[in-house]
């Protein structure tokens, strides 16, 4: 099914897709997009850049180094070495969703800039909790969020962002249906930006820090990613999907797999997935913690972007094409091969996205480890599956199951991914359809797969099964109990399993009672890859900001409890750090959700103090196994996580947080190291750190750190005194020293690593990157 070569620069080579003579000089420029008739998409500067760097490096490119670089600040000087050079990039453009775009408004207007300097946008898809259904539960959400949505839509009005009001859809559908096309450099303030790699995009999630950077005009840094190369044989069929690809990838290369690299697709097998379906597949690469991932431009990607009316935009990309796709004899760090012929449906889970299971083989599973088999709950959508051709594939089964008399025995919700999409499901009958069957079709946002549910079908702590085909499953993370066993897959196996009840029903060979009493086993789903009568557009949500911003008045309350000001954090008093308090040593797995939990702390995202409540309550406190549980070394006795930092704050203790791998892995929520800061933390010392996380530690004047020696975890215990010396002496690459004072008087010295370049030691010195760029204006 799949084979991987751990092989430093592998050679691969790709079939040119088109064959064309590059006449980007000749043509005129194209608008990025309708919204922005006068932001050129600069093909003819890519170009340059690329032809700069190949005579550099005398040598064929990638498709990823193609783009990456050819966003270079300065292509002649830039030094470009996979995995070790910080690359000073110029990105196309900027997106925000609702939750994180709050944060990172609020630091703009902090930067005391008059106007965002690329072309950005606002999306309002997060804060829309799934209760009852789309329409009251849009209503309900414009009612409760009225304060943070009058403030992103006046931001966006004063310094330029265009404003896509709450009911759009996701922002990951959004750009692909608008913004994201082939070659284009997009940062997001959302892990699952990469989506826009399935148009041929290098589409970079980061926190809202990098946003404001990008925004403000200043080169954006990224390390320069090493290249894993997934060669694609064979084609999909049947109930294969694309989702099955991404599965097992992530069952490949396991949730930190994909760390510091770019994943990039190549091969016959290509052209066998719509475009769509190469999105869903670069979406879900978060989850092994890729930069990002992409896609080379093909006929798929063409006629994606003729249908959603960027005919201008196919053509100039078709007269790119030999600069995005790879260079014959490419050469990638790591090659996966994947045979679509033998690729197999399967299902991801639980508590983990990278946890395989062919759905030959999840009976046995669940039976052998004790995960519950019925489903109660089956959920298609977000931003991973929810385009048109997600919703006929899933119509289509729901279609037969209704022509045996068949309802839905699991519970079943259905998410739109954009007005476009609802309002053309509505038009060609696919949501009467799952309505006919007992689905509901739920608002245009995210829902149930950031924690936006409002369930009600089982108690706190009961143990039970659902199955999505969204991105993650981390505990809680999709209804806050952390006895849901959720699993994620295709929306075609969802669709399938909710008619059958049962997890360890397999579509391919299982077959189903009809209301008469006869057997039938479902047909493989198929769907339109793009609607034969074009996509209604529905509503228009989309608001443009205005030529002249400067006399909007944004106004946020002292008193509000959604938001809140940013006061400029402490510089670095120039001394080491010492005596410091182990805040606590977390135990495994945690992500951004067990630092920064979402679901209802969602509408704190604004208010940096009252979201910091909620720090770090989901971790697991290795002294006692417990989440939210720890030693006030000060009172010796036990706190709330949030509680006790405040605690040692006020009495001016500084204190560190000790993690173990991956760290911060998931969501790009900058929150995460936000709080930490905010309540007294100066350093977050782990075995190893997911890509976000750690920048978005660095942006706010912490000291991420690593282990020298992984097993020096053990030496710290939780009523240690923790001193990080050397920073006097602060530079690249040389370690820093941790002194280990122990309850018992005794002490030892360890060796702790950083990946700081000297830009960053000075965000460290002023406090943070916002720190920094006021003192440089």
């Amino acid at each position: 099914m799949a084979t991987i070569t751990r092989l430093l620069r592998v050679q691969t080579s790709c079939v040119r897709l088109f064959h064309t003579t590059s006449v980007v000089q000749a043509r005129a420029a194209v608008a990025m997009s309708r919204y922005e008739p006068d932001q050129k998409i600069k093909y003819a500067k890519l170009e340059e850049n690329i032809s700069i760097v190949k005579n550099r490096l005398q040598r064929p490119l990638t498709l990823s180094e193609k783009i990456v670089y050819g966003h270079l600040d300065d292509p002649h000087n830039q030094d470009i070495v996979r995995g070790e050079s910080y690359l000073r990039l110029r990105p196309d453009r900027v997106a925000m969703q609702d939750a994180t775009a709050q944060m990172a408004m609020l630091q703009f207007i902090s930067s005391g800039l008059p106007k965002v300097a690329v072309p950005s946008t606002i999306h309002c898809d997060h804060l829309i909790q799934a209760q009852v259904g789309g329409e009251a539960d849009l209503a309900r959400a414009k009612d409760i969020n009225s304060e943070v949505y009058n403030f992103l839509q006046t931001a966006g009005a004063k310094y330029g962002v265009g404003f896509w009001k709450p009911g759009s859809g996701i922002i990951h559908q959004i750009i692909l249906e608008n913004y994201a096309f082939p070659g284009v450099l997009l940062i997001g303030t959302d892990s699952h930006t990469p989506n826009g790699g399935g148009l041929g995009g290098i589409c970079v999630g980061v926190g809202g820090a990098d946003a404001v950077d990008v925004m403000a005009d200043i080169p954006w840094e990224l390390k320069c990613p090493k290249v894993i190369g997934v060669k694609l044989t064979g084609k999909l069929s049947g109930w294969t999907s694309p989702k099955d690809v991404i599965l097992k990838v992530a069952d490949i290369l396991t949730v930190k797999g994909g760390t510091g690299a770019i994943i990039e697709y190549h091969g016959p097998g290509v052209d066998s997935i719509s475009c769509t379906g190469m999105g869903t597949i670069c979406n879900m690469g978060a989850e092994i913690g890729a930069t990002t991932s992409v896609f080379p431009y093909n006929s798929r990607m063409k006629d994606y972007l003729i249908a959603t009316s960027r005919q201008d935009i196919a053509d100039a990309a078709s007269d790119m094409q030999q600069h995005l796709v790879p260079d014959e004899g490419a050469e990638y760090d790591e090659l996966i091969t994947i045979d679509l012929d033998q690729l197999k449906p399967a299902l991801n889970g639980p508590f983990t996205p990278d946890l395989y299971n062919p759905c030959s083989e999840i009976k046995a599973n669940a039976e052998k480890n004790g995960w519950p088999l019925e489903v109660k709950v089956g959920l298609i959508g977000s931003c991973t599956n929810s385009s048109y051709e997600d919703m006929g594939r899933a119509a289509h089964i729901c279609q037969q199951a209704k022509d045996k008399g068949l309802k839905a025995k699991s519970a079943f919700t259905i998410t739109p991914g954009s007005e476009q999409v609802r309002a053309t499901i509505e038009r060609d009958g696919y949501a009467q359809t799952f309505r006919d069957v007992g689905g509901m079709v739920l608002a245009n946002a995210c829902g149930p797969c950031i924690g936006q549910w409002d369930r009600k079908d089982v108690a706190m702590g009961e143990k039970n099964t659902i199955v999505t085909s969204y991105n993650r499953n981390f505990t809680g993370r999709n209804d806050a109990n952390p006895a849901t066993h959720a699993f994620v897959t295709s929306p075609d196996v969802v669709t399938a399993m909710v008619f059958a009840g049962q997890l360890g029903f397999n579509p391919e060979v299982d077959y189903l009672e009809a209301a008469d009493g006869s057997k039938f086993k479902f047909e493989a789903p198929t769907g339109d890859e793009l609607p034969a009568k074009g996509f209604d557009p529905g509503e228009d949500t989309y608001q443009h900001p205005p030529q002249e911003g400067s006399n909007v008045s944004v106004d946020v309350d002292p008193k509000s409890q959604r938001l809140q000001l940013l006061e400029p954090f402490d510089t670095w008093h120039g001394k080491d750090l010492e005596d410091m308090a182990v805040l606590i040593k977390v135990k495994g797995k945690c992500t951004t959700d067990h630092i920064s939990m979402a679901g209802p702390w969602l509408k704190y995202r604004g208010h940096l103090d009252n979201i910091s409540n909620n720090m770090l309550i989901g971790a697991i406190n290795i002294e006692n196994e417990q989440a939210n549980k720890i030693k006030n070394r000060l009172t010796n006795e036990y706190g709330a996580v949030p509680d006790v930092a405040r605690n040692y704050k006020a009495n001016s203790l500084n204190w560190v947080v000790v993690g173990d791998e991956n760290y911060g892995e998931g969501s790009s929520r900058e929150h995460a190291a936000l709080e930490p800061r905010h309540l007294g933390g100066r350093a977050i010392i782990v075995k190893s750190f997911a890509r976000i996380h750690e920048t978005n530690l660095k942006k706010q004047g912490l000291l991420p750190l690593t282990f020298n020696d992984p097993s020096d975890y053990d030496k710290i215990q939780p009523d240690d005194k923790i001193s990080i010396t050397g920073l006097k002496d602060f530079t690249p690459g040389k370690p820093l020293a941790c002194v280990i004072k122990h309850s018992n008087g005794s002490s030892e010295s360890i060796q702790l690593n950083h990946t700081f370049n000297q830009g960053q030691i000075e965000w460290f010195q002023a406090g943070s990157a916002l720190n920094r760029m006021k003192q440089l204006q």
